[in-house]
């Protein structure tokens, strides 16, 4: 009767540690966000003329339960409307040599996944493009819809400190500084 008894205690202990493990699992995969369809953007400019690239290749997780955020963009996808001056980015890019631009860094701020208001997020690491990896912080929108997050961020790169020499027109320079920004639904996984 003993034996029972500590049979059938050692049978509900496994079960619920089994129990309680598997909905620790599924609470934790469902702390990923994932897209591959975001857009990424840039604004340049010229004296008296701006413009802008787009892509809406742009790959992003956040991963809530490690704390990370990943996003990359294959650089051959970007688009600016003329085809002579999509040639000369990539050319001025290396795409060859350097084909993708990468964010991989951590949430400095926690999401309120009960809040469907517009939350403002920070987060730091590394951008790299051109083979040149630099520290950032970016600062960013979020939106929970259903199962998804909506984030909208945008912040600036200084073309020297990623060893991109700016083309020119003629006399004209291209701006060293762009403006880059990003739009992207992850769905939660």
């Amino acid at each position: 009767m003993k034996v029972q008894k500590i049979i059938n205690s050692n049978l509900k202990f496994y079960f619920f540690t089994a129990k309680f493990m598997v909905f620790i699992s599924v609470q934790v995969l469902a702390q990923s966000y994932y897209s591959e369809v975001g857009t990424a953007s840039f604004t340049s400019s010229i004296p008296y003329y701006e413009f802008t690239g787009s892509s809406n290749q742009l790959t992003g997780l956040i991963d809530v339960s490690e704390n990370t955020v990943d996003f990359y963009l294959d650089l051959e996808t970007l688009d600016s409307g003329i085809k002579k001056r999509d040639k000369d980015m990539r050319l001025t890019l290396e795409t060859k040599k350097y084909p993708f631009a990468e964010f991989y860094g951590i949430l400095l701020d926690s999401i309120d996944f009960k809040n469907t208001q517009l939350q403002s997020i920070r987060t730091k690491g590394n951008f790299s493009i051109h083979g040149v990896s630099q520290e950032i912080e970016v600062k960013g929108n979020l939106t929970m819809i259903d199962n998804a997050l909506k984030l909208t961020a945008e912040w600036i790169v200084k073309l020297d400190d990623y060893d991109i020499i700016p083309p020119s027109f003629f006399i004209i320079k291209v701006d060293p500084i762009q403006k880059i920004y990003i739009d992207v639904l992850l769905v939660r996984q």
